[in-house]
């Protein structure tokens, strides 16, 4: 309804042979306000879906998503933010980091129909592939039918910053510990946005778990053991 506001949050870290296929609706109101976060430490394959509507002016929305795969894992985030009316702001960011086989889709559209004047909407998808083999399928879109918007896109896909690591190795620190650091740094704007203290501290833990080969399934999780 009209002056909403929800967080909602999905943290994935199944087993390697589980199969998972997520859709979410949601529809704002006027003034209303969705923090809508996706991580993914660990999985088999993952399909998921978030379609946004903004039926009402004013309302702001923020999706972000981080992910992390390696091994043969695969992972698809396919995104629809609609605005259909204007003075409204959509905020968006996704980034992955993917290491030996895994392979990462992202899809992300905004469509700014007619009469949506106003509307200010930024989507990024920024993706590191840590190997060769290691691949990422990135297509953000702008569909824009009002002449009064202030929209931005970009996507990249690229390594670890081959300087970096050589400067940080120079004063001591190992390879692994290098590339740790720097991978951890460029996932840490997503899980830095996440308002629960708790969580965010649960994730910073679990992150560098899963970066140091250490997190292979869901802790405590009957079925992944």
């Amino acid at each position: 309804g009209d002056n909403a506001s929800l967080d909602l949050y999905c943290l994935e870290e199944t087993h390697v042979k589980n199969v998972r296929v997520s859709n979410v609706f949601i529809e704002q109101q006027r003034d209303s306000r969705v923090s809508h976060n996706v991580i993914t430490l660990h999985n088999g394959v993952t399909r998921n879906r978030t379609d946004l509507v903004f039926a009402g002016e004013g309302a702001e929305c923020d999706l972000r998503g981080c992910v992390i795969a390696d091994k043969h894992q695969h992972v698809d985030n396919n995104t629809l933010i609609d605005h259909r009316v204007g003075h409204c702001t959509s905020n968006e960011l996704y980034k992955y980091v993917l290491d030996e086989n895994a392979v990462g889709a992202f899809a992300g559209r905004v469509l700014v129909r007619h009469g949506a004047q106003k509307t200010d909407s930024v989507m990024r998808n920024q993706n590191l592939c840590s190997t060769k083999e290691a691949r990422m399928y990135t297509q953000p879109m702008l569909e824009i039918y009002a002449d009064d918007v202030k929209c931005a896109h970009g996507s990249t896909v690229g390594q670890l910053n081959d300087a970096a690591l050589f400067y940080m190795r120079q004063r001591g620190i190992p390879l692994k510990e290098a590339r740790l650091l720097l991978e951890f740094a460029f996932v840490n704007e997503v899980i830095d946005g996440i308002k629960l203290d708790p969580l965010r501290d649960r994730l910073h833990y679990l992150v560098e778990k899963r970066f140091r080969g250490e997190l292979n399934k869901c802790e405590g999780c009957k079925l992944c053991r």
